[in-house]
């Protein structure tokens, strides 16, 4: 995946996580799930800050592991609805 070729290796363990949390999100129904990827958005602001820092890279690392998370989830999703 190209994507991944511009994440920073210490954001990579966000993609697992935010992918976890997105999922208990959804099956707690605290939010509609259009409004999950943007809840997604802002725990990668931060934990991206609390891993690296405050600066413009962190801010596109958050953006780019919660854009991997999401992407991957609806991947796995519409190769479930495929079969």
């Amino acid at each position: 995946m190209e994507l991944l070729n511009y994440i920073m290796d210490d954001a990579l363990i966000l993609i697992p996580v935010l992918m976890i949390l997105g999922k208990m999100i959804k099956t707690s129904s605290i939010m509609p799930n259009r409004f999950i990827p943007f809840a997604l958005l802002a725990i990668s602001i931060m934990f991206s800050t609390i891993m690296m820092g405050l600066s413009l890279q962190t801010l596109i690392q958050a953006i780019l592991v919660t854009g991997a998370a999401v992407f991957g989830h609806q991947l796995v999703k519409q190769m479930r609805e495929v079969n």
